[in-house]
């Protein structure tokens, strides 16, 4: 909130409302006040709700008697409890009623004081004014609190940035050390993304889940920094052993991580482990490094998989060269690039034109891939 605003926050309730059927009794309580305050004037209780529904963040007060046609003022005082109104705008009933029970009542509503008539103009000033000036503090420490708490937001959303900055950065890093033009991450962010927005898998995940768990998707393949180079870059076929050392890249994906503190305190830390970790596993237990079957595999960690086969499938390598679009979702569908399940393999595939767009920069329709 800029300082403008705010004192323009403090300063907005400027105004009483008295509310009383006597023309003279309201022309006394204006004449006390409205040097300091506007006046608004009311001459039964539905008048002054009419009046606070319009105005209700500029009233200070209400003046309100307890006879008057139309609406008395204890039905005006349970209408203004049941709107939420008593919490914020104070309530002095200015009245020849008296009394146990009423009073009893009347201060069971939420009035802050009773002042009875006649009228005393330097005895009703001093209790008014005593109890607006408790409430003007009130709603300057209320914005001072309202202004730091944005202070704190805006501080805590800059580290945030910040964090998932330096993540993307070590992650952009790691891809162009194996060879990688650094856009993998990125694909992997967005794939993962558009198929929890536009999916059933990501029924009951919020919007603000979704933007965490598309940023531990780009920290997936943060552990191939242990991996050593000859391995990371080779373009022919690993060997078993070799593959055996290229498969630890989750396992020390997830302790690296896990190593970092500012990491460890991140919102997006338990989906970036997780998907670190089991971003190989597969449907039919054959993947690594758990082997992990069916729905023991997360949904974040089975979305990032396929579409971490799909982007390397789609894209060329020091091994091999882009395969189409058509050909890898044929191979998918085939089950020679792992195992996914169902609903997931159908989840992909609904959105896979879609997919295409992230590569090409442009719309997509089956018709110009037929070309």
């Amino acid at each position: 909130m800029e300082e403008v605003e705010l004192e323009a926050f403090i300063n907005k309730a400027d105004t009483l409302l008295i509310v009383d059927d006597n023309m003279i009794n309201r022309a006394v309580l204006s004449n006390i006040f409205d040097t300091e305050y506007k006046i608004e004037e009311a001459e039964n209780g539905q008048e002054g709700l009419d009046i606070l529904a319009k105005k209700k963040d500029r009233i200070a007060a209400v003046l309100l008697d307890v006879v008057m046609p139309v609406m008395d003022g204890i039905t005006m005082l349970k209408k203004m409890n049941e709107l939420g109104l008593m919490k914020d705008i104070p309530v002095f009933l200015i009245t020849a009623e008296s009394g146990t029970d009423f009073t009893f009542e009347a201060y069971q509503l939420g009035v802050i004081d009773v002042i009875l008539k006649p009228i005393v103009p330097y005895m009703v000033l001093k209790r008014v004014s005593s109890i607006l000036e408790l409430y003007a503090s009130r709603r300057k420490l209320s914005s001072e609190l309202y202004k730091k708490q944005q202070e704190m937001l805006a501080q805590s959303r800059h580290i945030a940035e910040l964090s998932a900055g330096m993540v993307e950065s070590l992650s952009v890093a790691i891809e162009f050390r194996s060879g990688e033009s650094g856009e993998h991450v990125s694909r992997i962010r967005d794939i993962t993304r558009l198929m929890l927005k536009e999916t059933e898998m990501g029924e009951g995940i919020t919007d603000e889940e979704i933007e965490l768990i598309s940023l531990g998707a780009v920290m997936h393949d943060v552990g191939k920094i242990g991996i050593p180079d000859g391995i990371l870059n080779k373009p022919g076929r690993l060997t078993k052993d070799e593959f055996e050392v290229m498969k630890t890249h989750t396992t020390l994906g997830a302790e690296l991580l896990k190593s970092i503190p500012q990491m460890r305190e991140n919102e997006a830390f338990d989906y970036a482990y997780d998907i670190a970790l089991h971003h190989h596993e597969r449907y039919d237990g054959r993947g690594y490094p758990e082997g992990l079957k069916g729905e023991e595999i997360t949904v974040e960690a089975q979305i990032v998989s396929i579409a971490d086969v799909y982007d390397a499938l789609v894209s060329k390598r020091v091994y091999k060269d882009a395969f189409s679009y058509d050909e890898a979702v044929r191979m998918i569908k085939d089950g020679e690039c792992g195992a996914f399940s169902p609903k997931l393999l159908s989840c992909f595939l609904k959105v896979e034109p879609k997919l295409r767009q992230i590569y090409t920069g442009k719309s997509y329709s089956h018709r110009e891939e037929k070309k």
